[in-house]
C-alpha cells in the first residue's frame, strides 16, 4: 500500500486550494463572494442571466462591503432650510432644487433640527397665508446615522422603519452629510429616473457659459461635436469611460483632472462607473 511522506502530504495540501477553487466554480458551489461573482459572470456569458441582472446581483453583493460615507451627499452640497425662514423664502429653494425632503437647520442651536417635506407646503397659500406660516408646525423628526453604517444595514432600516432620508454624522456627532434610500438603491440598480426627471437623452446641463454638468454615458462623438473637442472614439464609447481611463482607476466623487482644454470633476460615481461629471472649459475654448 502506497504511503504519503510528510513532504508529499504538504505538497498535496498546497495544491488543493487551486484545484478546489476551480472545482467549486465549475460545479457552481462557490465558497466566497469572489467565487460567487465568477459563477454569475460565467452564467451571464452562457446567457443564463442577462447583463442587467448580473449588475444588480453584483450591486447587492457589494453594498454589504460599503458604508454610508462612500455614497452620502457631503454637507457642503446639501440644500438646507433655516428654521426661521418664511414661506416666501422657502418656496424658491424647494422649486429650484426639485427635491422632496430638506434638512432644517436650527439657527440658534446651530444643528439640524428636523426635515421639511415639500408636500407639507401644499396646504399653504403663499399669497394669503404667508404670515401665519410657521415652519415648526410641519417639521418632521430627523433620523441620524453614523458615517460608518453599512449600506445593507441602512437599506434594511429604511425598509423596516419607513423613512427615506437620514442625516449622517461623524465620530464627533457633527453633521457630515445626508443619504437617501434612492442613493442606496442606485448602488444596486444604477441611476434611478422617474417620468418627471430629465429625459435620459439630455446629457448636458449648462451651469454657466464655461461650466456644464455632463452625464458620463454621453457618447464621445456627441461630446466632441458639442464641445469642439477631438477625443478618440475607437477604444471608448462614452465620455465617462474615457475619463476613467485617463484617471487610471475608478475615481470617487470629488476627484478631478485637467485634460486638453477641460477640467473634469467627478460629481457622482459608484464602485462600477462614473455617473456624472462637471466639465469646466478654458475661456478661450469655444463651444459649438
Amino acid at each position: 500500500m502506497k504511503t504519503l511522506t510528510e513532504d508529499n502530504l504538504k505538497r498535496k495540501k498546497k495544491c488543493q486550494p487551486w484545484f478546489t477553487r476551480v472545482h467549486q466554480i465549475l460545479l457552481g458551489t462557490p465558497r466566497n463572494r469572489e467565487q460567487l461573482i465568477q459563477v454569475l459572470r460565467i452564467s451571464q456569458q452562457r446567457k443564463l442571466i442577462n447583463t442587467q441582472a448580473l449588475k444588480m446581483i453584483e450591486g447587492v453583493l457589494q453594498i454589504s462591503g460599503r458604508h454610508v460615507r462612500d455614497i452620502m451627499v457631503p454637507r457642503a452640497k446639501m440644500t438646507v432650510i433655516s428654521d426661521n425662514a418664511s414661506l416666501n423664502e422657502i418656496l424658491p429653494i424647494v422649486i429650484d432644487s426639485g427635491h422632496s425632503r430638506f434638512p432644517v437647520f436650527d439657527a440658534i442651536q446651530k444643528e439640524m433640527s428636523g426635515l421639511l417635506l415639500a408636500k407639507d407646503l401644499l396646504k399653504y397659500d403663499p399669497l394669503t397665508q404667508h404670515e401665519m406660516f410657521n415652519i415648526h408646525d410641519i417639521i418632521r423628526p430627523a433620523v441620524f446615522i453614523p458615517e460608518s453604517k453599512r449600506l445593507d444595514s441602512l437599506l434594511e432600516e429604511f425598509q423596516h422603519k419607513h423613512y427615506h432620508m437620514a442625516i449622517v454624522v461623524d465620530e464627533y456627532g457633527a453633521v457630515s452629510g445626508l443619504v437617501t434610500i434612492e442613493d442606496v438603491l442606485e448602488e444596486i440598480v444604477g441611476e434611478i429616473e422617474d417620468e418627471y426627471d430629465d429625459n435620459e437623452e439630455v446629457f448636458v446641463t449648462e451651469q454657466n457659459p464655461n461650466q456644464f454638468q455632463v452625464k458620463a454615458l454621453m457618447p464621445i462623438e456627441d461630446f466632441n461635436t458639442l464641445f469642439n473637442s477631438e477625443f478618440p472614439t475607437q477604444q471608448f464609447d462614452t465620455i465617462g469611460g474615457f475619463i476613467a481611463n485617463k484617471f487610471g482607476y475608478l475615481p470617487k466623487r470629488g476627484a478631478s483632472l485637467t485634460f486638453s482644454q477641460f477640467q473634469f470633476k467627478v460629481l457622482r460615481a459608484d464602485n462600477r462607473q462614473i455617473r456624472l461629471l462637471q466639465v469646466t472649459i478654458n475661456k478661450d475654448h469655444q463651444v459649438k
